[in-house]
């Protein structure tokens, strides 16, 4: 195997699992800890991986959207924790609007069920989750239906954003950066994200902290956009900081 069939190997690798350390990569493809954290350099100068606290993470870019099932598998545990930080926000919304991604489902499942809530998602799963619950009616927005991610998209779904005033939006996003603010790989994905954006009175966004930092293709949002970022203790305090800064409250749980 040469050494970029090897890197191309160790990314998929890290894609698949979410999170792999040097000795394991060494150990599975039979060359030396040395030869793996020069092949992670390369890697990492093309922004496809990161490396932090021992671990080696991917990172998502223009030309890579996990499926559902994969993000389900990483940072399972801190994902359930924001979420469930992320549901406390919800105060006196009465109309939320609930992204596509793991982490909103979680947000959608841990939400109240003894008060009456309008939900509109993009989100097949988040439809799943609440679509039994006799208090909340759930919108689901037309579209295109994206397998990887079991979301609608296109223009049908930001048609039909438009016509709402939401109280609530819960965002998730493939990166958030204090410079190029929320960012996604796919424009049709990020159209209706924007349009959540403008929609909503209230915008929260939700993510581990892996998705802080990368940028990619699309940008549908700014950090000065949020209300509250809810994210794990995972992200440094000093970046917490920052990213309050620019205005929202920063909550690590």
């Amino acid at each position: 195997m040469d050494a970029e069939d090897r890197r191309r190997g160790m990314l998929e690798r890290v894609r698949s699992t979410g999170s792999v350390d040097v000795v394991r990569l060494a150990e599975e493809f039979a060359v030396s800890r040395e030869t793996v954290r020069r092949d992670l350099n390369v890697l990492e100068d093309h922004g496809l991986v990161r490396r932090r606290h021992g671990g080696v993470h991917p990172v998502a870019g223009a030309a890579f959207e996990t499926a559902l099932a994969t993000r389900a598998m990483q940072w399972a545990p801190e994902k359930t924790r924001i979420a469930a930080a992320a549901a406390e926000l919800l105060n006196g919304a009465e109309t939320v609007f609930i992204d596509e991604g793991f982490t909103p489902q979680l947000i959608a499942e841990a939400l109240p069920r003894d008060r009456p809530l309008t939900i509109v998602t993009p989100s097949l799963a988040v439809v799943s989750a609440l679509a039994t619950s006799a208090q909340i009616d759930v919108l689901l927005l037309g579209g295109r239906v994206r397998q990887n991610a079991m979301a609608t998209g296109d223009h049908w779904a930001v048609r039909m954003l438009s016509d709402f005033v939401i109280d609530l939006a819960y965002l998730d996003a493939h990166g958030i950066s204090r410079t190029y603010g929320l960012t996604t790989p796919d424009p049709a994905v990020g159209q209706v994200k924007a349009q959540a954006v403008r929609a909503a009175r209230r915008r929260v966004f939700a993510g581990v902290h892996t998705t802080f930092g990368p940028a990619s293709f699309c940008r549908f949002g700014d950090v000065s956009d949020l209300e509250a970022i809810v994210t794990g203790t995972g992200l440094p305090v000093a970046e917490a900081h920052r990213y309050q800064l620019l205005g929202p409250k920063v909550i690590r749980v």
